[in-house]
């Protein structure tokens, strides 16, 4: 499986289903290798995995992630099967132990340690599969333990919210071998007053989840940083915008910092589908 250089990362929840047939085929046409969706309230991370699989023909699809709280490590061993067959094998199974308040509050488990919760669930993933390290299976991972479980039980890591610094540490746990899927916000605004508006949008669902909180705090970021909004340091540490040179300086960084292969997330004024495409379109793969 070719995850492609560049990908596209997009939430679940900010597009209709006849929305996102459109956007994913856009995607594909675009020739980014791997659209990566959320797993968010009112849609099924299988189900809509499945369903943008049968919109398209070659792009990898991957989930970003699908939440272990969500369904046993049974049934995701099935759907990734399952979708894999379907789909000429172009379907990535990421996976997360999310946080406590959409676990908890939402779904009404007990969030437990995240690492051992995890490591758990792969070996019940692979139980009794031979090659079951080599499924297209990766982790949301963040902080160098589950970087490390990253490398390995899985085919690497899919790093949310995060700086090329961040990349750097992330590639000296997982070494050369290992996928590097690094998500980066970008906005083609050059309006510092209004980049960081729709920054500070993007962003808002996150401020308060504390897994997100401890990696920026070991990224130097402090609790001033990070509170009424975030400082316009940590903002555009997050949101890279500007002129395309500006953003794509930004995505060398990644890649010279060892990602294998760097998803965009267009930022935008809400409910503009034709803004995330144009954006797209500026950094579309050659």
């Amino acid at each position: 499986m070719n995850l492609g250089k560049l990908g596209v990362w997009y939430a679940a929840d900010k597009l209709t289903p006849v929305q996102w047939r459109r956007f994913v085929q856009k995607v594909e046409s675009l020739n980014y290798g791997t659209l990566w969706y959320s797993e968010a309230l009112g849609f099924e991370s299988m189900a809509l995995g499945s369903f943008l699989l049968a919109q398209t023909k070659t792009i990898c699809i991957g989930s970003s992630i699908a939440n272990i709280y969500a369904r046993d490590a049974y049934a995701s061993r099935q759907g990734l099967h399952t979708l894999s067959a379907v789909s000429d094998n172009r379907f990535v199974l990421g996976l997360g132990v999310s946080h406590v308040p959409l676990v908890e509050r939402v779904r009404g488990h007990t969030y437990t340690k995240p690492l051992a919760t995890m490591r758990t669930y792969l070996e019940k993933l692979y139980s009794e599969a031979d090659d079951g390290r080599t499924w297209p299976v990766v982790l949301a991972a963040l902080g160098p333990r589950m970087l490390a479980l990253s490398t390995e039980l899985t085919r690497g890591a899919i790093p949310y919210n995060v700086t090329p610094e961040h990349t750097a540490s992330a590639k000296s746990i997982l070494g050369a071998d290992k996928w590097l899927a690094v998500e980066q916000k970008v906005c083609l605004e050059e309006s510092p007053s209004e980049a960081r508006a729709l920054a500070r949008r993007e962003l808002e669902r996150y401020l308060g989840l504390p897994n997100y909180r401890q990696c920026w705090h070991n990224l130097g970021f402090s609790e001033a940083d990070l509170d009424n909004g975030g400082s316009d340091r940590f903002i555009d540490a997050m949101v890279v915008w500007g002129n395309e040179d500006k953003i794509q300086r930004r995505l060398d960084e990644h890649f010279d910092a060892g990602a294998t292969h760097v998803c965009i997330q267009p930022v935008h004024t809400p409910d503009d589908l034709d803004a995330a495409e144009r954006t797209l379109e500026a950094f579309a793969p050659g």
